[in-house]
């Protein structure tokens, strides 16, 4: 291995200003079913979905690696986090007792024991231990939500935020004790759906490949390519070996659900919020009301985040005149996000969460809760209160970073300890029931209570 891996650590100083694109990015840390056709979380995967939670956790804006680079910035606030966009020039400069030469030093001490005594020196990948370095060096810093992302991580990652993805419009999932990948929702109208692709087919193999043995992300990826390429599927169907061939479109993620439950009363289930995200809440809210909705339940269980764009536009179909959120950073300055109250909701209205509803979740929950607007039902929230920044480092790679910390209307921070529910609930599996949902059920009362006042 050639003595190659010389690297020189040093700090940026990013300008603020350009043009701003907010965005949180997301986190599924109870997700049951993921895009089928990028990166896996949990036992499920759906289609155009992004990273592990653990893996897309945000960072803090203090330090970074490589020198003299155009950035591109997007900030995030999510349990992964919250993003704006701008760009500027890395200077770097000195921030350490440890000199430049001295790092290079010890790497190339380093480098040159590996190459002399490690004994698998065939399998060594240098383009994996640069990227080892980076991810290091940031995740040195403690902070759960500094990464460093490399490129098909970065690709992934912007590809989760976005609410679109190139697929077919399947979700698949894998379940514990089963080596089976079998398909739970199909997409109307989708790939898919056309190519005669059935809720609980079992897919043993895509194209050439043998699905058998493999763990759902290398099948998903397989299935994931661009857009009108055909992807051949083999699937079990009833004990009978059937094939499908889809061809790949883009696909746009279905982040809410709704109905209309007894008492007209509406409920909107929200998993994540994406760029997509807000249009399908307004169709959803926006139904209901054509329904005749005397109230709501809007569902958050579960969500770990997403644009903040996406849930403040979201909030302001539902607030009074003010302020929706404030974030403040390590120079206090501060910033805040107003609504015009031109669309308050005022009827009785109810907000699930649980322990996985985070970032975007908890300002969409705190807003309500400080506003009297509505109801909180569940469990105390996350906990995550801090926004991060996303820089493109120019090379296909970014950074994220934590660079403020994020305020409900009242003035409160959440960071740490979470919005606590006005209602308590904990949730209570019924074996005898599994569709039971005592959460839900105790804020249908709430809203039914609400109502019986009018």
């Amino acid at each position: 291995m050639e003595k190659r891996i010389r690297f020189v650590l040093s700090f940026w100083s990013v300008n603020n200003g350009g043009g701003m694109k907010e965005m949180m990015d997301w986190n599924s840390n109870d997700r049951k079913n993921i895009p089928a056709e990028t990166d896996i979380r949990t036992d499920s995967a759906d289609e155009g979905k992004g990273k592990d939670p653990e893996k897309n956790s945000d960072g803090r804006f203090s330090t970074g690696v490589l020198t003299g680079v155009l950035v591109t910035v997007l900030v995030i606030c999510g349990a992964a986090g919250i993003w704006k966009v701008f760009t500027g020039r890395g200077d770097y400069t000195s921030a350490s007792t440890v000199s430049e030469a001295d790092v290079n030093k010890k790497l190339d001490q380093i480098n040159s024991l590996i190459e002399d005594y490690y004994l698998y020196e065939d399998e060594i990948d240098e383009d994996t231990l640069i990227d080892g370095i980076y991810s290091g060096y940031a995740e040195a810093l403690g902070d759960p939500y500094t990464e460093y992302y490399d490129e098909k991580e970065t690709e992934a990652l912007y590809e989760s935020t976005s609410g679109e993805f190139s697929g077919i419009g399947a979700t698949m999932s894998k379940s514990a004790d089963s080596d089976e990948i079998t398909v739970s929702n199909v997409y109307d109208d989708s790939p898919a759906d056309k190519a005669g692709l059935k809720q609980g087919d079992v897919i043993y193999q895509v194209d050439d490949h043998s699905a058998s043995g493999q763990d759902l992300e290398t099948v998903v990826s397989w299935i994931k390519g661009e857009q009108g390429t055909e992807v051949v599927l083999h699937v079990l169907r009833d004990g009978k070996e059937v094939e499908l061939t889809a061809t790949r479109d883009i696909i746009e993620v279905h982040t809410v659900s709704s109905e209309m439950k007894d008492n007209q009363i509406g409920y909107i289930a929200v998993s994540e919020f994406d760029s997509v995200t807000y249009d399908q809440f307004k169709e959803a809210l926006d139904n209901l009301e054509s329904q005749g909705m005397q109230g709501l339940v809007i569902d958050l269980r579960g969500n770990p985040g997403g644009s903040l764009t996406t849930v403040t536009d979201m909030l302001k179909l539902l607030l009074p005149e003010g302020t929706i959120v404030s974030t403040k950073d390590k120079y206090g300055n501060t910033e805040e996000i107003t609504c015009d109250g031109k669309h308050e909701f005022t009827k009785p209205l109810a907000v699930l969460v649980n322990q996985y509803s985070a970032s975007a979740s908890e300002i969409f929950s705190g807003a309500i809760q400080d506003y009297g607007t509505g109801t909180i039902v569940g469990m105390t929230t996350y906990g995550k209160g801090v926004v991060q920044q996303l820089m493109d480092l120019g090379d296909g790679t970014c950074l994220k970073v934590t660079i403020a910390e994020y305020y409900t209307p009242s003035g409160r921070s959440i960071n740490g300890t979470g919005v606590e529910p006005d209602v308590e609930v904990e949730y209570e599996y019924d074996k005898n029931n599994p569709e039971a949902d005592n959460q839900l059920d105790k804020a249908l009362e709430v809203v039914s209570g609400e109502l019986k006042q009018e």
